[in-house]
């Protein structure tokens, strides 16, 4: 039995697998990663298991050291397989294009491995998370490049707390705001949505797909212009969760 986590700037995503059998699938807030041994620990208790039924950990981490230390106390005993992924040059089918491998985020790389193992061709990925990131495979699997920038939520966040006369309030989208709240919020929904169409554009492929993940994926679908896309972007739950999957059971294959 495996144990997946998805450690995130703001969330830590987590899943119990068995096989290609996903048993149970929770999330805590990464401010509350003191908690997560007892959070996980609960949950187990309702599937009358432990942790002491779990052979490997497979992680991605992008919330820092911190973070990585309360996922180490899972295996304090050191009596499981404690991985976390690093990008390498080139995994389960897909290519590492990128200056130095390891150095291309862990969440990045498992979310691109299972886009390609859903899709198997030419495809955007895009995780709507605290940040957003842009990603390109090619039809044979290789990471052509990708962009990030701040997720919609920091957008608004950056610029109330860097200029004086702004103030945080939940605004509303518009084409054309006329008060400040609905202008920042539109704003970062333009701002992340230019972004996913240039970079579309820039495969010159209509029926490439468009792979939406994160928190903020179902917020930004409804307005991508959908007239670029030949298949209507689609959403996939916890891509960063089956890409980890898909490396556990490639790496223990070998």
């Amino acid at each position: 039995m495996n144990l997946l986590i998805d450690a995130g700037n703001t969330r830590i995503k987590w899943a119990l697998v068995r096989g290609d059998d996903w048993l149970y699938s929770d999330v805590l807030p990464t401010g509350q990663a003191g908690e997560l041994s007892r959070h996980i620990n609960g949950h187990l208790d309702k599937l009358r298991t432990g942790l002491h039924d779990i052979q490997q950990i497979w992680v991605s981490n992008v919330a820092g050291e911190e973070i990585a230390q309360h996922i180490r106390m899972l295996d304090s005993s050191q009596s499981r397989q404690l991985h976390f992924v690093v990008a390498r040059d080139t995994q389960c089918g897909v290519r590492n294009g990128y200056s130095n491998s390891s150095q291309l985020g862990s969440d990045r790389w498992a979310a691109m491995i299972a886009a390609w193992h859903l899709v198997k061709k030419a495809c955007l990925i895009v995780n709507c998370g605290t940040a957003t990131t842009i990603d390109t495979l090619s039809g044979q699997g290789e990471f052509l490049g990708g962009l990030i920038l701040p997720g919609v939520e920091l957008m608004q966040h950056s610029l109330v707390t860097a200029t004086a006369g702004l103030k945080s309030a939940q605004g509303m989208y518009t084409t054309h705001p006329l008060n400040t709240a609905d202008a920042l919020y539109s704003g970062a929904i333009q701002a992340s949505c230019g972004a996913i169409e240039r970079q579309y554009a820039s495969l010159n492929d209509n029926n490439a797909p468009v792979v939406l993940s994160g928190g903020a994926a179902k917020l930004l679908q409804p307005y991508l212009n959908n007239k670029l896309f030949s298949i209507p972007p689609r959403i996939e739950d916890n891509l960063v969760l089956q890409g980890l999957l898909l490396i556990a059971q490639e790496s223990n294959a070998r």
